[in-house]
């Protein structure tokens, strides 16, 4: 994969943007790249200084089992089209067209987050949305804006016993990944394999941009949920829990303490992560936390095409979560492990 960060200089506009980026770091282009094995180029504009005023991160995808496609970014909520001007973005995303046809791909998959303008030839998805809550280092203030309800979940957190603590070291997060299998099988969702999370742990612990936060009550893990701090945001990357003790709420009092430590770390923003528009309980949930929607649109070339641009209401997404919930844990989690590459 090209190491384009260490290589060149780059417009001031750009090095501000990248900044902002967790999802075009290098560490997390190359761990993805490497883990699930998809050949990665990084796509880039010049001005006449020879500095690098757009860049632009793209996965070949190949699989038996979902298809050949370029993707921008794998695994990624949003990929930002990374530009110092309107002229670098578009041809960054002309540059992503042309691979794509000398490619034979079924189809382009581009997520920026951010619409895109003057492409006659994308088809634009709206499937997803995003929730952001601004922070505050005073924590009554944060704590005003959420809805009774969050509140007294939190409050019953505490009274339980349950308490939360960071991760220290890089064995907890077998504990977090214990329950995030657990979690995904619920939901009939297969699971990540478990060495992406200690490659997470390995490419940002060290660097203060992956924090684990983890639930106890009487001395045992019930509940989990991964950082990912990155320039001015908080991101709610991952998150997992216990069945057994929903009731005692540990995912309210996690995501408080989450927000807690953004806003006294100085981030600016808390990304609650991406959220299908037809997940209308999702929705509510984030919404009580005083998190305000934002559009994340998605665009495809030739045509709308993919799992990810597949509604969480359709016939089909019921039909694969049910087979995926009727599978015993035991074999979810190797088979996950094995089909997650295919997903990207």
């Amino acid at each position: 994969m090209q190491e384009t960060r260490t290589e060149a200089s780059f417009h001031p506009l750009v090095e501000q943007q990248l900044q902002e980026s967790f999802f075009h770091d290098q560490a997390w282009l190359t761990l993805v790249a490497r883990r699930y094995g998809y050949h990665t180029e990084i796509l880039t504009t010049t001005d006449r200084e020879g500095r690098i005023t757009g860049m632009l991160p793209v996965s070949l995808v190949s699989s038996p089992l979902t298809g050949r496609r370029l993707v921008s970014f794998p695994f990624s909520d949003y990929c930002p089209v990374i530009a110092a001007d309107i002229s670098a973005e578009r041809e960054l995303v002309c540059q992503a067209l042309d691979l794509a046809r000398r490619s034979r791909v079924r189809y382009l998959e581009l997520r920026p987050g951010t619409s895109l303008q003057g492409h006659d030839e994308l088809m634009e998805s709206d499937l997803y949305v995003r929730w952001m809550l601004e922070l505050d280092s005073d924590l009554g203030t944060l704590w005003k804006r959420l809805r009774k309800p969050i509140q007294r979940q939190i409050k019953k957190a505490r009274n339980q016993g349950v308490q939360v603590r960071p991760a220290r070291e890089r064995d907890e997060m077998a504990l977090y990944y214990r329950l995030h299998l657990l979690t995904r099988n619920k939901h009939g969702m297969p699971a990540q394999p478990r060495a992406f999370f200690f490659d997470l742990w390995d490419a940002f612990a060290s660097r203060g941009h992956l924090h684990l936060l983890l639930a106890e009550y009487q001395g045992t893990v019930i509940a989990g949920m991964i950082l990912l701090a990155y320039g001015s945001t908080v991101r709610y990357a991952y998150g997992a829990s216990s069945e057994r003790f929903l009731q005692l709420a540990p995912n309210n009092l996690l995501l408080w303490e989450a927000l807690s430590w953004g806003g006294t770390h100085g981030y600016r923003r808390f990304d609650f992560g991406r959220t299908a528009r037809d997940n209308e309980g999702l929705m509510e949930f984030k919404r009580r936390w005083g998190a305000a929607m934002e559009p994340l649109p998605y665009y495809y070339f030739p045509e709308v095409a993919g799992m990810v641009a597949t509604s969480e209401s359709s016939a089909k997404y019921r039909v694969l979560t049910a087979c995926w919930r009727r599978l015993p844990p035991a074999v979810a989690g190797p088979l996950g492990g094995y089909l997650y590459r295919h997903l990207g």
